[in-house]
């Protein structure tokens, strides 16, 4: 287990990071999440060993990081955001090179290099120059050289990062793997590299943690307030008589209707998404009323809340009710057209704002 109490770093009178708490058990997968400059390399140095803090206390395997650095470094991998690689050698070279660092004995060496070229997938590369390979590719041998001294924790800062799409898949797989026998925390300003890897989410901004839970459920991590303010219901209709006029207007005046904006959705449809007032509760029992009622088919009905990306800017913008727009309309009470689909706002007040969480 890794135990963060109450760190805190300053460069000379900057606060990079500030009285940060957490911990993350065995055989977690932890997203450490937050925008540019929000304290998360700073933190992952810390937590490595290669910075020491102004205060607080780090344990990892229950050994104080700054009692026992060199025990502690034992046990930890880490992969910086700009992998540490001699472009000059071979790959396998290097592997070598950093196995005899870490001191490993002649035997285990060569049983722990083949291990990180299945693993890394280093098969097509293992003979080849490291200045010579994509972007990916050294991805992967920085991976394998975190690794290859099977270590129980590996860190890992923005490991994805200047990636194209393949790339970010390969480096993807190769993680998850690892991960079923690794504590890893992933540091990353990426919401989707977190939704795709991690059972839990920790995030940082401006040197404070403001948010943790998990990240398939980001609505539990808003206040109920928050929360019911992404809460949306998204019907898609269809029948005689249905146009996005006459779909805003059965479904705009609705009680629990806050805005609503409508869509043609193909053949003769059309897609109303609602976003609701308070909590949305028998919302969508209401919608499927009023839809018989009117005699049109129903092909679509769901209800969503918010996601990774809401509560993350929820908690890191610093924004208040009043300052942003809102989410489906530009005017509160206005119906314009909007690329071929109609806009409308119910007649109901905002909630009031949200209290700043990062206090």
């Amino acid at each position: 287990m890794i135990r963060v109490q109450h760190l805190t770093k300053f460069y000379g009178s900057f606060p990079a990071v500030r009285d940060v708490s957490f911990e993350v058990g065995r055989g977690e997968i932890v997203g450490f999440l937050g925008p540019n400059g929000a304290g998360k390399t700073t933190t992952m140095k810390v937590l490595t060993c290669f910075l020491p803090a102004t205060s607080g206390t780090v344990t990892t395997d229950g050994l104080d990081n700054f009692e026992n650095s060199l025990e502690v470094r034992r046990k930890i991998g880490y992969l910086p955001e700009n992998a540490p690689l001699y472009l000059d050698m071979v790959v396998r070279d290097f592997l070598l090179f950093v196995a005899r660092v870490r001191g490993l004995a002649p035997d285990t060496r060569r049983r722990r290099l083949d291990e990180m070229v299945r693993v890394c997938n280093l098969q097509k590369v293992f003979l080849r120059p490291i200045g010579e390979l994509s972007k990916g590719y050294r991805q992967r041998v920085g991976l394998a050289q975190a690794l290859i001294h099977d270590p129980d924790f590996l860190l890992l800062d923005e490991p994805t990062a200047g990636l194209d799409p393949n790339q970010i898949f390969e480096v993807r797989n190769a993680i998850r793997e690892i991960g079923r026998t690794k504590t890893i925390i992933l540091s990353t300003h990426i919401l989707q590299e977190v939704s795709a890897m991690c059972g839990r989410v920790i995030v940082i901004d401006r040197g404070r943690k403001v948010m943790e839970g998990n990240p398939a459920r980001p609505s539990e991590m808003l206040t109920p307030a928050a929360a019911a303010r992404f809460s949306r219901v998204v019907a898609t209709v269809a029948g005689a008589g249905v146009s996005t006029e006459t779909v805003a207007a059965a479904f705009g005046q609705e009680r629990f209707a806050r805005d609503l904006a409508c869509a043609p959705a193909g053949d003769g449809a059309v897609t109303a998404t609602i976003a609701l007032a308070d909590d949305g509760a028998g919302a969508a029992e209401a919608i499927f009323r009023k839809t018989v009622a009117l005699g049109w088919a129903l092909r679509e009905l769901r209800v969503s809340g918010a996601t990774l990306e809401d509560a993350f800017r929820e908690l890191t913008t610093g924004e208040t009710q009043a300052d942003r727009p809102a989410p489906l309309t530009g005017k509160a009470g206005d119906m314009a057209g909007n690329g071929g689909g109609w806009v409308a706002s119910a007649p109901h007040p905002a909630p009031a704002a949200t209290p700043d969480h990062r206090s």
